[in-house]
Order: C-alpha cells, then sequence, then structure tokens
C-alpha cells in the first residue's frame, strides 16, 4: 500500500527568522516540497532542504492549493507556506476547501497539520506600540473574491462600534480606491485626529514605520506591503507610541503604588457600575454606551436596558400563554447571511478562422449577459464572459445556438489562428480546427497559447505564442517557448521545418502532454523548457534578449 502523505500549512511570522515558530522550521526541513507565493518562498529559502520548491505568482493560490494535495496524495511531505498566520487571509481555508471537494476526511485522508504564526496585526502592533490593547478585529479591502459593499458595511459596522481596526491589503497598483472609501466611512465615526498607524514590511529589510491620523493617513504611501492600524476613540500617541488603555483608570488607580481596593474588591458591582447585571441583563447607560456619542450627528447603537417587569406581570403573562388567550409576539431571529453569488464564466469567438460577429450574435451576448454580468474582449481573439447564473447550460444553449464557439477560462489551452486572408488561404483550416477540437480548453498548469498562421507571412504573430505554427509550402514550421508578454519579451524557439501536416497533432500533444505533467503550477512553458533544458528531443536554447533590462513586476 503506497504510503500516505502530509500537509503542512505553515504561516512562518513577519519574515525574519528571529519570529518564526520552532515547529514551522521543524515542518520546512521534514517537507520533500514547499509550495508558496514566490515572494515567500525567498524569505525562508535559507531554512528549507526541500527538494523541489515551487513557487508561483500573486492571485495563483488555488492552483498552490491544488497541488499541494496532488503531491501528498502522491506520497510527498508538502508545506504550502504563508507570511504571518497561514489561518489569517492565509492558505488553510483554500487547502481544506480543495480536500473537501475531492471527498477528504481526516479519518482516512491524507494527515493536514496548520502551524500557526505571529500574523500582522500582532506584529505590526508590536512597532507602534501597544495599539490592540482593547478590542479589535481585521478587515481585508481586497474585493477580487469579496463583494466591495459587504466589505465597506464591516468597516463601517467596526467604525461605529469603536473597534481598533487592523486593515490587511489596503491597496495595490490597480486597487487604489477602497482605501479612500474605507478613511471615508471612518470619518463619519471617527475623529479625524484619531491615532492611525502605518508598517510596511514588518521586521524584513524595508520595513517602514508611520504615526499618522485618521484624517492625513493617505498622504503616505501606502500599499499592498503595508498594515494599517487605526485606534479606537481612547487610543493615543505618546513618546511615539501608539497607546489603547484597557480601561484600568476605572478599575485601579495607576498613579498609586498601592492601590485603593484589594483584588476581590474590585469586582464586586458597587466598584464596576458599567459592567451587566448578571440577574437583570441590563446594564447601566451612562458608562460609555457610545464612546461617539456627542461628537457626531449619528444614532447610538447602545443597547436600549431592558424594563424589569415585577413578578405581577410576569405571572400574569404566564397564565395568558396557558390559556391561550393572547397571542404570543415572537421577534424572528436577526440572521445574517451573506448570499453565495454563482458567476458563470466563458470565453467566446465567431471560430477558429472566422474573425466576424453576427448582429445575432451580439444581440445574444447581450441578452445572457444582462445587467448583471460583464464582456471583455481580450487580446486572444475572445470575448470573456462573467454571468451571475445557476442556470450554465441554459446560457451555453443560447450561445451555441448562435454559432459561437465556447472554451473555458484559466489556465487552459487556447488556439489563436489567422483569419486565413479572410479564407482565401483556406488549406491549412482543418488542422487548426482539428487542434482547437483535440485539444482547446485542455486544464494545464498556467494558460496555454497555441499561435496558428496560415502562410510564412506569419502575420499574426504565432511565433510570440508559447507554441507558434505556420504553415509553409504545404508544411507546417513549429516554434516553442516564446516569452509572450513582458519588457524582455522574446520569440520562440524554432524546433521544426517543414513537418508533415499529418504528423502535427501528435507532434503537438506530445509537446502538452509532456508539459502538464511534469510543469509547476503557474509556471508558463518557456520558463518550463528553460528549467528542463529538452521537450521530448528539442533542446532548449536561449532566445531571450542579450541586452539587460531591468524587472518591472506589477504594482511598480
Amino acid at each position: 500500500m503506497a504510503q500516505k502523505g502530509k500537509i503542512f500549512v505553515v504561516g512562518f511570522g513577519p519574515g525574519d527568522f528571529k519570529h518564526i515558530t520552532t515547529r514551522a522550521v521543524e515542518a520546512l526541513q521534514q517537507s520533500d516540497m514547499i509550495i508558496g507565493y514566490k515572494t515567500y518562498v525567498e524569505l525562508i529559502q535559507d531554512l528549507v532542504s526541500a527538494k523541489s520548491i515551487v513557487s508561483t505568482g500573486m492571485t495563483e493560490e488555488v492552483s498552490r492549493a491544488q497541488e499541494a494535495v496532488r503531491q501528498a496524495e502522491a506520497g510527498s511531505i508538502v508545506s504550502v507556506i504563508s507570511s504571518g498566520d497561514a489561518g489569517v487571509y492565509g492558505m488553510a481555508g483554500l487547502v481544506y476547501e480543495v480536500l473537501i471537494e475531492l471527498g477528504w476526511t481526516e479519518a482516512t485522508g491524507i494527515e493536514v497539520e496548520i502551524v500557526p504564526g505571529i500574523s500582522a496585526i500582532n506584529s505590526c502592533a508590536s512597532l507602534l506600540g501597544a495599539p490592540i490593547m482593547h478590542d479589535a478585529c481585521t478587515i481585508s479591502l481586497s474585493d477580487h473574491l469579496t463583494p466591495w459593499n459587504l466589505i465597506a458595511k464591516r468597516v463601517e459596522a467596526a467604525a461605529m462600534a469603536d473597534f481598533v481596526i487592523a486593515i490587511y491589503n489596503p491597496k495595490s497598483g490597480r486597487r487604489t480606491r477602497q482605501i479612500v472609501e474605507a478613511q471615508r466611512i471612518l470619518l463619519e465615526y471617527r475623529s479625524p485626529d484619531t491615532p492611525v498607524g502605518l508598517v510596511k514590511s514588518a521586521y524584513r529589510e524595508r520595513q517602514e514605520v508611520t504615526m499618522t491620523t485618521l484624517a492625513e493617513m493617505l498622504e503616505h504611501d501606502i500599499g499592498m506591503l503595508t498594515t494599517v492600524i487605526i485606534g479606537n476613540s481612547s487610543t493615543f500617541f505618546y513618546d511615539n507610541k501608539m497607546i489603547t488603555p484597557r480601561g484600568y483608570q476605572r478599575k485601579y488607580t495607576l498613579g498609586e503604588e498601592k492601590q485603593p481596593l484589594r483584588p476581590h474588591q474590585r469586582l464586586r458591582e458597587e466598584n464596576e457600575p458599567w459592567a451587566m447585571n448578571q440577574e437583570t441583563g441590563t446594564a447601566r447607560d451612562d458608562f460609555a454606551a457610545d464612546p461617539n456619542a456627542g461628537r457626531f450627528n449619528k444614532p447610538s447603537v447602545a443597547a436600549t436596558p431592558r424594563p424589569k417587569k415585577t413578578a405581577l406581570e410576569m405571572a400574569t403573562a404566564a397564565l395568558a400563554m396557558v390559556k391561550g388567550t393572547s397571542a404570543i409576539k415572537v421577534t424572528p431571529p436577526k440572521l445574517v447571511q451573506q448570499k453565495i453569488e454563482s458567476i458563470f464564466e466563458l470565453a467566446v469567438s465567431p471560430g477558429v478562422a472566422n474573425k466576424f460577429f453576427t448582429p445575432q450574435q451580439m444581440m445574444t451576448l447581450a441578452e445572457v449577459v444582462g445587467e448583471e454580468g460583464t464582456l471583455e474582449y481580450t487580446p486572444d481573439h475572445q470575448i470573456h464572459l462573467k454571468i451571475p447564473t445557476t442556470e450554465p447550460e441554459r446560457i451555453t444553449e443560447k450561445l451555441q445556438e448562435v454559432g459561437f464557439l465556447l472554451a473555458p477560462i484559466g489556465d487552459v489551452l487556447s488556439l489563436k489562428a489567422c483569419d486565413f486572408c479572410y479564407g482565401e488561404k483556406a488549406d491549412s483550416i482543418p488542422y487548426a480546427e482539428e487542434i482547437q477540437e483535440k485539444l482547446g480548453g485542455m486544464s494545464l498548469p498556467k494558460t496555454l497559447n497555441i499561435g496558428f498562421n496560415g502562410c510564412g507571412m506569419a502575420c499574426y504573430r504565432a511565433v510570440f505564442d508559447d507554441i507558434g505554427i505556420v504553415y509553409r509550402k504545404s508544411k507546417f514550421d513549429v516554434f516553442i517557448g516564446a516569452k509572450p508578454v513582458g519588457r524582455t519579451a522574446h520569440a520562440a524557439q524554432p524546433v521544426v521545418e517543414g513537418l508533415e501536416p499529418e504528423q502535427l497533432l501528435p507532434l503537438i500533444t506530445d509537446i502538452i502532454e509532456e508539459y502538464k505533467a511534469n510543469a509547476h503550477p503557474n509556471e508558463r512553458l518557456f520558463k518550463y523548457f528553460k528549467r528542463v533544458k529538452k521537450i521530448l528531443h528539442y533542446t532548449y536554447q536561449d532566445m531571450s534578449s542579450k541586452i539587460k533590462v531591468e524587472p518591472a513586476p506589477c504594482g511598480d
């Protein structure tokens, strides 16, 4: 019987070796494979001895979780890493979601161990002073997976309730408006002078700590590596420290060496008049019922004390219930249930060679997308649709009725063919259609585009796709491994000239199958070719520019 693997989901803290736990180090050193976001892999690479390290880009969390499960089921010990704590906006939940989809149970499935780490709210608070000394919450402003309207409600609720708030993912290269809106909401409930701490790259080489106020926080640099901690109504600055009191002024006399009340006396009702009465369930409303009271024109959110019923009133009510002489008013529970919306995503095009949309097709697109969906034209000669629906079959049926070619979206194989000079050079069209039929939409480690040109002019730039196919003199030339995007983009490497037409599909199939079986998650074909040095019997040649170009990652 094959040995079961194991998945560690490791939170390694802020990134400094002094703040990673002993158990996290043990897990990393026991692992055969490490999987994580490339920046995080670089932070802990000196601690690991794994035979295989798989680093992927931002937004590739699902593929990381899927690869971890696949490797563990094959018998490997795998560590999936997250900065901070893996259970706070980390990878722990995704790993479990992937396992649940496969029918995993703890009793019969692979072992999973979540290794906790220091989350950003804690590490950043330690650099600011003591801002999280009272009730606090964390809110992520990333609306990639959570509707913005829901995030805004949570910001408002936390502001209204006077929580200390730690904001994660406040801003990125594309998401710049969310932090502005969050500030606007907070200023409705908090003083403009509310202390705010900005911590970037806590305990890393480029650490930056900024003390500011709610009104002025946007004047400072805020990005994806920044955690924003917003104080409550009692938070204050002192000697470049951000401090939130715990309310000891009421129970203790801080300036006195000898406390006037002994420990057992402090908990008596007369010495804690603000606390809830354990018999009546009520509390006095003249002790900080609303920290914002009197400062803003907002209704108080303090609970209204329930009037205490007399013994006679309670007995009368009980008798009425027994006799059934009065209707009992039942208050429905105030349940909060965020609706989970089903989004159907797919790509459509008029066909492999056809580039013309008919009016009927355009009207059908408008009908199926409706007011709530979106459609986006892409450089791949496709329109991407995102449609809220629980009936995807009905959508696909309507689209196919008007002649659309449908394809999945994501890490799949797509064929990008030219227009064959509007059909004048049609000899190779059947071969393009055969590749689309046999391989189109295949799930792969990363998006892979096959460019197909119907003549030697290659005017649709097939040689700049992952695999390029050019029809010339009744035969095919094949190119592998273009770097299709970026300032260091380059053409693919020519590997075959004069390939017989009947050999084309078997060759492309073999290349794709090798790549699918051996590439890392999120590894484009050109990176795979460069890493393994040989695909089939074709040896890698460096086609990149020899002029050094400074890298420019997204968000710069």
